[in-house]
C-alpha cells in the first residue's frame, strides 16, 4: 500500500499492519455475507455464525490499534506517513463498526424467527440493499489497498443508491403496516435491519474518504460533491 521509505524496517511495518486491516475486512465481508443468508432465509445457525465471528472481529480491532499505537510512538512519523496510520485506525474502527451492524442483523434474524412471522414480511427484498453495501464495502477496501482516490470518489457517489433502496423498503413496510397491523412489531424489526444495512454502505464511504485524505491532505467529510471533486484536481 505505502510508497517506499527510507528505513526498510518502517515499509514492513506497514505492510503488515495493512495486511491485517485487508484481513480484517475480509472477516467482516463474510459477516455480511452470512447475515444477508441468515435474513434471506431465516435460518438461524447462519445467524449464530455471524454472532461467533463478532468476537474475532472484535479482538482484531484491538491487535490492530495496538500495532499501531507502537508504530507511531517508534517511529514517529509525519507528514502522509502519520495520515495513513490514522487513516488505517480509523478505517479499523470503521470495518468493526460493520461487524457490529452485521451481528444487529442476526440478532434481529432471531428475533424474527422467534415471534413465527418470518413468511408474512418482505425481508427477501432487502437482498438488494445487502448486496449494494457489501460490494461497495469490497470496492473501499480495494480502493484502500491502492490509495484509488478516482475509486473513492465512485464510491461516495455511489453511496446515494443505498439510501434510495432504503427509502423505498420503507415505504413497503409502511404499506405492509397499513394493510395488517399484526405486521407492526415485525416490520419495526425489519425497518431497523434495513438501517443496519445503510450504515455499513455508510462506513464504506467513511473509509473512501479516508483515501482521500491520506493521498491529498484533505478533510472531506461533510463537504459537498463538488468541493471533494476540487479537492481531488
Amino acid at each position: 500500500m505505502p510508497d517506499k521509505h527510507l528505513s526498510t524496517q518502517f515499509d514492513s511495518e506497514l505492510n503488515g499492519v495493512s495486511s491485517r486491516v485487508m484481513e480484517l475486512g475480509g472477516l467482516v465481508e463474510s459477516q455480511i455475507r452470512q447475515a444477508v443468508y441468515a435474513l434471506s432465509q431465516f435460518n438461524a445457525d447462519a445467524a449464530t455464525q455471524v454472532l461467533e465471528t463478532e468476537q474475532r472481529v472484535n479482538a482484531m480491532e484491538v491487535d490492530i490499534d495496538r500495532e499501531l499505537s507502537s508504530i507511531i510512538a517508534r517511529r514517529q512519523p509525519t507528514a502522509r506517513d502519520l495520515r495513513l496510520l490514522m487513516a488505517i485506525s480509523k478505517t479499523t474502527a470503521n470495518l468493526e463498526r460493520v461487524g457490529d451492524e452485521a451481528a444487529k442483523i442476526a440478532r434481529m434474524v432471531k428475533s424474527i424467527i422467534d415471534s413465527g412471522a418470518t413468511r408474512t414480511l418482505p425481508a427477501s427484498e432487502l437482498r438488494v440493499a445487502a448486496d449494494l453495501a457489501s460490494g461497495l464495502l469490497r470496492k473501499a477496501l480495494d480502493a484502500f489497498a491502492r490509495l484509488d482516490t478516482a475509486t473513492a470518489l465512485a464510491i461516495l457517489k455511489e453511496d446515494d443508491l443505498i439510501d434510495r433502496e432504503f427509502d423505498g423498503f420503507v415505504r413497503k413496510l409502511i404499506t405492509y403496516m397499513m394493510e395488517d397491523p399484526r405486521t407492526i412489531s415485525s416490520s419495526l424489526d425489519l425497518l431497523f435491519l434495513a438501517k443496519a444495512l445503510e450504515r455499513i454502505g455508510d462506513h464504506a464511504k467513511n473509509i473512501a474518504e479516508f483515501i482521500i485524505y491520506v493521498v491529498k491532505g484533505a478533510d472531506v467529510r461533510h463537504s459537498s460533491m463538488e468541493q471533494i471533486e476540487s479537492a481531488l484536481r
